[in-house]
């Protein structure tokens, strides 16, 4: 179904100036770039080299233990590849060059597994454009599952969400990289038509990355590992460390846009009352890491709402940029908030809880 565009409320044009104006500066006044620094690369290259150490130490062990060890050290760093280098590459922050930025991705998502177009449509061009509204933000889509929209149907078994939602999150990586994303590139989802290759090149590139981690994560422990492992058990860890994975990812993301309980459903015409910038702070927060020193490998995952005032710039400058909207933010009446991650985790226990329970709204 084609969709029309949406269509937000006149914006506050004196914040806009003011936000950007403010960022601006602070890159001049250390004549910097938005894009990632020479910092930035090594970090990839430390995460890739990581992945790659703790794929060849799996490849040597003889105990399903140590393998699985290994085969989640494969995942866990494959996770943070994603989240510190797909992130930014996806919105062109990571290098100036756009097809360098592609190459990075694709290079970047064959540990973990996720086709790096079907990420890009679904995450950049989906979501960042209407993030909470529903039809338009994928993740909000309604699943007969989980409910997170008022709007959404509520089933009898939803009042038990926030117990099992878990489960749900840990699903979501094996999903999308066994299911989704093969959906997505045969079109019978609302991404496929939005992807930049179509046709014959466009399954290309899918399979040969599809492939790359097949070859990385299943057949070559297959053939190297010891007949007594068994195919089942290779199995078995793999997709138990990427639920892990999964797990980890979606429970500090997710929240970020559970924790105000906002939704909203669009006119007929896509029309919304209230302006973009009003949407994104009803709708998303930023939390704070203890230590601070986290947020940096969690590449600034936790500055969510900052990502999406700021979504083409590096998330190294995410905590320079969190201090000049919170600043401008309070002169203007707009809601920053930045949450510790105990009341992150209780705010999305909580949002769960009232979905499950509240009836449904036309």
């Amino acid at each position: 179904m084609n969709l029309p565009p949406l269509r937000f409320a006149r914006e506050n044009l004196q914040f806009h100036r003011e936000l950007t104006r403010a960022a601006q500066g602070a890159l001049e006044h250390h004549g910097d770039h938005r894009f990632a620094d020479g910092g930035m690369i090594a970090k990839a290259l430390l995460l890739g080299l990581l992945t790659g150490v703790c794929c060849w130490l799996g490849l040597q062990q003889t105990h399903w233990l140590a393998w699985a060890a290994c085969q989640a050290g494969v995942s866990f760093f494959a996770m943070l590849l994603a989240i510190n280098i797909v992130h930014d590459a996806s919105h062109q922050a990571f290098f100036r060059s756009r097809s360098a930025n592609r190459w990075l991705n694709v290079l970047a998502t064959i540990p973990l597994g996720l086709d790096p177009e079907c990420w890009r449509v679904r995450h950049v061009l989906m979501h960042h454009s209407g993030n909470n509204v529903i039809g338009y933000d994928p993740d909000m889509e309604e699943n007969g599952i989980l409910r997170q929209s008022r709007f959404q149907r509520l089933r009898p078994f939803m009042r038990f969400q926030r117990y099992y939602w878990p489960l749900v999150a840990a699903l979501t990586f094996p999903y999308y990289v066994w299911l989704f994303d093969w959906l997505d590139r045969a079109g019978q989802t609302r991404v496929g038509a939005k992807m930049r290759l179509q046709g014959f090149r466009g399954w290309a590139a899918f399979l040969l990355t599809k492939l790359g981690h097949f070859l990385l994560v299943l057949a070559l422990p297959f053939w190297l590992l010891p007949p007594s492992l068994g195919i089942g058990t290779i199995v078995l860890v793999y997709l138990a460390c990427q639920m892990l994975a999964s797990l980890v990812f979606v429970m500090l993301i997710i929240g970020t846009h559970w924790a105000k309980g906002n939704s909203y459903q669009p006119t007929e015409q896509g029309k919304l009352p209230h302006s973009r910038y009003s949407h994104l702070f009803a709708t998303t927060c930023d939390w704070l890491t203890r230590p601070r020193w986290l947020g940096y490998w969690l590449g600034g995952m936790n500055l969510h709402l900052t990502h999406h005032l700021f979504p083409h710039w590096s998330h190294r400058h995410y905590p320079m940029l969190a201090e000049i909207i919170a600043k401008t933010a309070s002169r203007y009446g707009y809601d920053y908030q930045c949450l510790s991650l105990t009341r992150l985790l209780s705010s999305q226990q909580h949002f769960l809880q009232q979905l499950g329970k509240d009836k449904a709204e036309n």
